[in-house]
């Protein structure tokens, strides 16, 4: 499909993935409903038509938000849709929540998804890993690649900010879609990962975002606290009543005895910060 843009540059790094997706072949797209994942999907629907499939894992570390917004994007996109379970909660050595974890589970997640791609006869499975992922911690970058997983937007370059900017070009409503990660995410390191945190995380999570907080949610789960990450322009909105005693109340009726918020603000990877303090002693 031909997709004539204003920016060069940015046509250039288009075109060559219309290449790349174009000699994949049939394709499992590792799908999330985010930015990345979805100008992914809409691009490989547009090359490989009916050779393209969306799959989204589902387990207790998925958030509310992605299990509502994968099936509905995805047929926007005219893309064929599965969800598969996962199971990375019965791993030990991920519910102990070390420091490479990522890895742990993109091992376990994505080894389900090349093997249902070689039972479907498809040549590939991608996710939508980007240029920027590079510059973060990502264990699970690791685990991608030694299960021969692609990751096409990375491999033509393109980063975040191109990423948002070309999905905006291409009319998907994801442009401006803040970013979910995984919910174990927002469990410290060395703190046991639960269903029952997971589940307290993502209902505070979904319920901020109802209160018309559109930018970045996080809830990092320290035991009987909660700790509050928004973008910095909705921290006023947040901190003034009556959204400020709704969210104390809630907090508190789900399981949380102490809410607090974060005055500097969301910060990607914010929790591996920890790491680097471990490591400089």
């Amino acid at each position: 499909m031909v997709v004539m843009l204003m920016d060069k540059d940015l046509q250039i790094k288009l075109n060559a993935l219309q290449a790349v997706l174009h000699k994949m072949g049939r394709v499992l797209v590792a799908y999330s409903g985010g930015v990345d994942s979805t100008l992914l999907l809409r691009v490989a629907v547009d090359e490989l038509g009916d050779n393209v499939l969306a799959v989204t894992a589902l387990s207790a570390t998925t958030a509310q938000q992605e299990r509502r917004d994968a099936p509905r994007l995805a047929a926007e996109l005219g893309a064929t849709h599965r969800f598969v379970e996962s199971s990375e909660l019965e791993l030990p050595a991920f519910v102990k929540n070390p420091a490479d974890k990522c890895y742990i589970c993109k091992k376990h997640r994505f080894g389900a998804l090349v093997d249902m791609a070689d039972k479907k006869g498809f040549d590939w499975v991608a996710d939508g890993g980007n240029l920027d992922d590079q510059k973060d911690y990502r264990p699970g970058i690791r685990a991608v690649k030694e299960l021969g997983v692609r990751s096409p937007l990375s491999e033509v370059g393109l980063n975040k900010v191109e990423i948002r900017t070309l999905s905006k070009q291409l009319n998907l409503s994801t442009w401006d879609k803040p970013s979910y990660a995984c919910l174990a995410t927002r469990i410290p390191f060395g703190r046991s990962i639960t269903p029952a945190k997971l589940k307290q995380v993502d209902a505070g999570e979904d319920y901020i975002r109802k209160l018309g907080i559109d930018g970045q949610v996080r809830v990092r789960h320290y035991g009987d606290t909660a700790r509050i990450e928004l973008d910095s322009t909705d921290i006023g909105i947040l901190a003034a009543d009556p959204r400020r005693s709704q969210v104390v109340d809630y907090f508190k009726k789900i399981g949380f005895e102490f809410v607090t918020l974060d005055l500097t603000g969301y910060t990607m990877g914010s929790l591996n910060k920890a790491l680097d303090l471990k490591s400089k002693g």
